[in-house]
């Protein structure tokens, strides 16, 4: 299986769209704007996006394809882009103050490729792009799926990446925010 990942570009929103799936149709769902603001996303979220993509200098995320076929996504950005990471109290007594850190905020993988290395690439490609746009540094918040009590864990429970995928993508842990969430980041 060749996983291969491009920037969210305009003329790719309808493979976006494909990721998303079945909330691909819902308006009002999260699509990736969570952290762009402290409070919680309202409204027409899939335009908002759309019409960010669409105007955006740098684009705000990555599409994973396998076979041609679009099946992962992440938003990765400038930290400071991100006003509900440095909002959140419990991350901002651990953030260090570095302008050239870079976030990514969230992953979306298509069900029948989850744990074949979708997300993975999408991390490892969302390194390389944050390092050509400049950035000194990568960071995210995973989940620690080991340290939860839950024996089954679903893929929204992990929509920021899990411990191992970050450690498995040359991220070290830097804090904890909660005994399941570790503060992770890789030097570019």
């Amino acid at each position: 299986m060749s996983i291969q990942v491009r920037p969210a570009t305009p003329d790719r929103w309808t493979d976006l769209i494909t990721v998303f799936g079945r909330r691909g149709d819902d308006l009002s769902w999260c699509w990736c704007r969570r952290f762009l603001d402290e409070s919680r996303p309202t409204g027409d979220n899939r335009e908002a996006l759309r019409q960010e993509m669409k105007h955006a200098a740098v684009p705000p995320g990555l599409i994973a394809y396998v076979d041609e076929q679009p099946v992962g996504w992440t938003r990765v950005g400038p930290r400071s882009d991100f006003p509900g990471v440095g909002g959140n109290r419990a991350l901002a007594r651990v953030l260090t103050d570095d302008p050239g850190t870079w976030w990514v905020t969230c992953f979306v993988v298509d069900s029948p490729h989850r744990r074949s290395g979708v997300g993975l690439a999408l991390l490892e490609a969302a390194i390389v792009f944050a390092r050509e746009h400049g950035a000194s540094a990568v960071e995210g918040h995973p989940v620690d799926v080991v340290a939860l009590r839950a024996t089954r864990v679903s893929g929204s429970a992990v929509f920021t990446g899990t411990l191992a995928m970050f450690s498995a993508a040359g991220f070290t842990e830097v804090a904890r925010t909660y005994p399941t969430r570790p503060l992770m980041r890789r030097v570019v």
